[in-house]
């Protein structure tokens, strides 16, 4: 694609002969957010020291297929991308919902023998 030179200026920026638009920037700020949470599942199986699976991996897989979902839809229009950034986001969205009802558990049962303590203790007194 050959743009003249206040065509390319209007509507986008060069940078390393690539021409970066808003939406491209959309899609790789997915492509970008949908990497890093192979990271945050790597630091946290370190910390364990067994494999683990964070919240943040569940999120960073949905908001990634999100952006990159928005830019096949709105600006490549592509078919391929669509179905391939779609079809598992009902797996992100799921996971993250057992993720969150297991962190919640696990904080209702830390609360509640500080909750009976403190029973204990105004009984006593």
């Amino acid at each position: 694609m050959r743009y003249g030179r206040m065509e390319m200026l209007d509507h986008s920026a060069l940078l390393a002969f690539i021409v970066i638009t808003p939406w491209k920037i959309i899609g790789l700020a997915g492509s970008g957010v949908f990497s890093v949470r192979f990271f945050l599942q790597w630091i946290a199986s370190e910390r364990a020291k067994r494999s683990i699976i964070p919240v943040g991996f569940w999120e960073c897989s949905l908001l990634g297929s999100v952006l990159a979902l928005s830019y096949f839809i709105f600006y490549r229009h592509d078919s391929v991308g669509v179905i391939m950034t779609l079809a598992p986001i009902p797996l992100y969205v799921r996971n993250l919902y057992l993720k969150w009802r297991e962190v919640l558990a696990e904080k209702r049962t830390v609360q509640r023998p500080e909750h009976n303590t403190q029973e204990i203790a105004a009984q006593k007194g």
